[in-house]
């Protein structure tokens, strides 16, 4: 698990070194990301880098410690690695799309796990089309080794200091942390706003969660205005959207007083009045308030939305939700406002609550495909009307929660033939309107000339809706 120090009244001599000391590690982090971030770099280990750069001397023009440096390129391979990996999660899906039979999906699988998908045109093009680019801006972070740092205090009960190498040599620059418990392993150290965050790791299982985990298999929809809702129609975590909206409106007025205090500055500034625009952008413009509000903000998202994965898992050892990691082209126009609502949606954060959370408490996670969840009424199995949160069924004529309703249809997904968790969204709702049909062929006829009348038609439809619904929760 990670834990952040942050660190208390340091002088902005010091800061100003680590700084320096941060820009160059980043060009060194740019470098690597440039020449190896591409194709042409899968397969090479950090210390090939390292060996290769200290034999042609280009290690002498970096102006950092060795330590420094070697750390850096090792950071730099392994962001390369995650970001490999993460982009093979598409890539299979597409694998999935293009071959259709077991053999040639295997073989493009075991090509792409063992990176061995460079000699092959169609993964080496969605590899390329997938992956971050060779490029790195990242300019304020100082990766330290476990054995290049001293943590001490100065009383028994005080507060830990952290000395960390310089840019000279046996010179140790002094942290002082608003903490007593002192950080172990490799440290990062990050710069925002005149300040340090001293990110480290500790062993997870100290931190094994001794609540148990329910007994029952539960569906779950992760919505905007609440984190998630179950299949029970019990909604976990509703102050999310409140939380989102106020956050976005206020950035969004505080944004537009921005640009106007920025226009005057750039205003001064080509008239000539360089002491107006400095003094404007020191004063007016600086970023640490607004990054610590950023920060808290991030909090209390991260806390509503574990403490609603909490209460899912409370009563459930397995939880289905929908796999959120495809996008889907939205048909309607929302407005700049909503979109931009939209656009805070913490759907990542609800994603690793999940995961971390029941891992930790000892319960599955299963994920399923998303495609026409919330739009399926549960009663009848049918495309439904969706107005807002509301879901009107087209065949029975009864009102669902639309939240309540995907939960539902999530947990029924749950090991349906058809769907799988790569099938098209195209082809998913193909599914559903065939399995519509086929039912519709065994409804009586709706003609005139049958021989029951229009009354007793009526009555039987709603006996064979009324059927269906009595299999779930009522809504």
């Amino acid at each position: 698990m990670t834990r952040i120090a942050y660190s208390k009244n340091l002088n902005a001599g010091k800061y100003s070194h680590l700084s320096e000391q941060a820009c160059r590690l980043g060009r060194v982090r740019a470098l690597v990301w440039r020449r190896y971030g591409s194709v042409g770099g899968v397969g090479i280990s950090d210390r090939a880098i390292r060996d290769a750069w200290m034999t042609d001397g280009t290690a002498a023009t970096f102006g950092v410690l060795a330590n420094a440096w070697k750390e850096t390129v090792r950071d730099a391979v392994a962001d390369i690695k995650a970001a490999r990996e993460a982009a093979k999660v598409v890539v299979r899906k597409a694998i999935h799309r293009r071959y259709h039979t077991e053999e040639e999906r295997k073989a493009a699988y075991t090509a792409l796990k063992y990176d061995q998908w460079t000699s092959d045109p169609f993964l080496a093009r969605q590899m390329r089309d997938h992956s971050k680019h060779g490029i790195s801006h990242t300019m304020n972070q100082i990766v330290v080794r476990s054995d290049q740092y001293k943590a001490f205090s100065l009383s028994e009960e005080g507060n830990i200091w952290l000395a960390v190498p310089s840019l000279v040599r046996r010179k140790m620059i002094t942290i002082p942390l608003n903490t007593t418990v002192a950080p172990t392993g490799t440290l990062r150290l990050i710069l925002r706003g005149s300040r340090v965050e001293v990110h480290y790791t500790i062993d997870a299982p100290d931190l094994t969660e001794s609540r148990p985990c329910g007994n029952r298999t539960v569906g779950v929809d992760k919505g905007y205005t609440e984190v998630l809702t179950d299949s029970d129609g019990n909604h976990h975590g509703e102050e999310l959207g409140d939380l989102l909206r106020t956050e976005s409106d206020f950035l969004k007025a505080k944004n537009a007083r921005r640009a106007k205090i920025r226009a005057i500055a750039e205003k001064a500034r080509r008239a000539g009045n360089r002491a107006k625009a400095d003094r404007i952008n020191r004063n007016n413009l600086g970023l640490v308030k607004r990054n610590r509000r950023r920060e808290r903000f991030e909090s209390q998202v991260r806390t509503i939305t574990f403490t609603a994965a909490h209460a899912v898992i409370d009563k459930a050892d397995k939880v289905v939700a929908e796999d959120l990691t495809s996008r889907f082209a939205s048909q309607k126009n929302l407005g700049k406002n909503t979109n931009r609502r939209l656009a805070a949606w913490t759907k990542g954060v609800t994603a690793e609550a999940l995961a971390s959370v029941s891992e930790r408490r000892g319960s599955a996670l299963t994920l399923v495909n998303a495609a026409y969840t919330s739009q399926v009424a549960p009663c009848c199995k049918v495309l439904g009307s969706r107005s807002g949160d509301r879901l009107h069924c087209t065949r029975c004529g009864d009102l669902w929660q639309a939240d309540h309703a995907a939960a539902i249809n999530v947990l029924e997904r749950d090991g349906d033939p058809d769907i799988t968790l790569f099938t098209p969204h195209t082809r998913v709702k193909q599914i559903i309107q065939e399995r519509t049909d086929r039912h519709r062929t065994r409804l009586p006829v709706q003609d005139s000339s049958a021989v029951l009348g229009r009354g007793e038609r009526m009555i039987r439809s709603e006996q064979q809706c009324s059927s269906s619904r009595k299999q779930l929760t009522p809504p």
